[in-house]
């Protein structure tokens, strides 16, 4: 024997089990300086929030599963890892792969997914330690993998994940998939009108028109960050989720107890941007900040007033951002909608393996065709950008 420390990986019942430093000096360890993580949805905060208050866990489909790599007693990586008894809340569809190995008499859930439930944010979800990675996801790969084998489980799949690790996911052996949302990118605009002036002429007009046309709504919107939002916005918050999430998915993924739980542990990782009317709070977008980007998330209202859902989420966002030095805002999954307001296609990426080799072959095959899709609709989708001709956004 040689000495060397032996890597092993467990399944943990939840993040509650491991301490918070510890899984943060993996997911996050550039916010030792105090300042923001890049991703604010690997924390252990927010994993445990969901956790805590119930989101996730018994009766959700999503039980919480946590991998760590430990090299003798020191952990290494982490990943968020949950056994799935759906597919509601990945925002990566994989109904079809369900129902196609169902119809061939196979049973697709439970599943093993490393993600964040009801996220749609690109980040790591290999989370090692710095110089760890050689080491730290080829464990987790494995680990997951060796899990869904020793139970008879269909597969492993790892949503948002970054390019890097799609790219060394696909080396291991995994199918990469792609899809694209709608990303906006400070190009050194400075601030809004710095922005605005990158547009055409027709699209310059039109976006002061519509922000015009919001604002006229008879009320006025304020912004809450960190300390200054109180456990009052979430009551009124709360009421807009409610309404859009019977309305998305049938019932909300996020319980009521998260906001509580998040006005303790995740305020100052989020921004809060609430339109109020007679005295009333009528709409409101929960956005969440990391180091580089603002990332939209929740968005609902109890008044219809027009453009107002624009204003919220898209334009208010980039004021924050611009105002905030930020240089990215997420604005969610899907929405062609977004390309006229400055938000152009950008690639994601997730990770899948699938027990059944034919299956595998099968998947495999749909994968690389839907990657051809998506690359050239992004190709037409960029060309009808809003931007003036000649401009770096008109050029990628």
């Amino acid at each position: 024997m040689d000495g060397t420390p032996q890597i092993t990986v467990e399944a943990l019942g939840g993040v509650g089990e491991i301490d918070a430093a510890e899984w943060d000096a993996c997911a996050c360890p550039e916010a030792a300086d105090g300042g923001r993580p890049v991703d604010p949805f690997t924390t252990h905060r927010f994993l445990a929030a969901l956790e805590a208050s119930g989101s996730v866990g018994p009766g959700t489909g999503w039980q919480p599963r946590p991998l760590r790599v430990r090299r003798g007693g020191e952990t290494i990586a982490v990943a968020p890892l949950y056994v799935k008894g759906h597919s509601q809340g990945e925002y990566v569809f994989d109904h079809n792969w369900a129902h196609a190995w169902e119809r061939a008499g196979g049973d697709y859930y439970p599943k093993l997914q490393i993600a964040v439930p009801f996220t749609p944010a690109t980040g790591r979800r290999f989370l090692s330690r710095p110089g760890e990675e050689a080491t730290g996801m080829p464990a987790l790969v494995q680990g997951a993998v060796q899990i869904a084998a020793d139970n008879d489980l269909s597969g492993v799949h790892a949503t948002f994940c970054t390019e890097g690790e799609a790219l060394a996911g696909e080396r291991m052996g995994l199918l990469h998939r792609t899809h694209q949302q709608f990303h906006w990118e400070d190009r050194g605009y400075g601030d809004w009108e710095g922005f605005l002036a990158s547009l055409s002429s027709r699209k310059r007009k039109d976006l002061r028109k519509e922000r015009e046309r919001a604002n006229a709504f008879g009320g006025e919107i304020l912004s809450f960050a960190g300390d200054a939002i109180e456990p009052a916005h979430w009551d009124a918050f709360w009421r807009f989720y409610q309404d859009t999430g019977a309305r998305k998915w049938g019932s909300p993924y996020l319980t009521r107890r998260f906001f509580d739980v998040a006005q303790e542990t995740l305020r100052g990782d989020m921004v809060l941007i609430l339109a109020r009317r007679e005295g009333r709070w009528i709409a409101g977008a929960l956005n969440f900040a990391g180091r580089e980007t603002l990332f939209g998330r929740y968005w609902g209202c109890t008044e219809d007033h027009p453009m107002l859902h624009f204003e919220l989420c898209y334009y208010r966002a980039i004021d924050w951002a611009l105002e905030h030095g930020l240089k990215r805002v997420e604005a969610g999954a899907q929405g062609e909608h977004k390309l006229a307001r400055g938000y152009l296609p950008s690639r994601t990426h997730s990770l899948h393996w699938l027990a059944d080799e034919g299956f595998r072959e099968a998947v495999r095959q749909f994968c690389e065709a839907e990657g051809r899709q998506v690359d050239h609709e992004a190709r037409i989708l960029t060309s009808y950008g809003p931007f003036r001709r000649g401009t770096p956004e008109d050029r990628q």
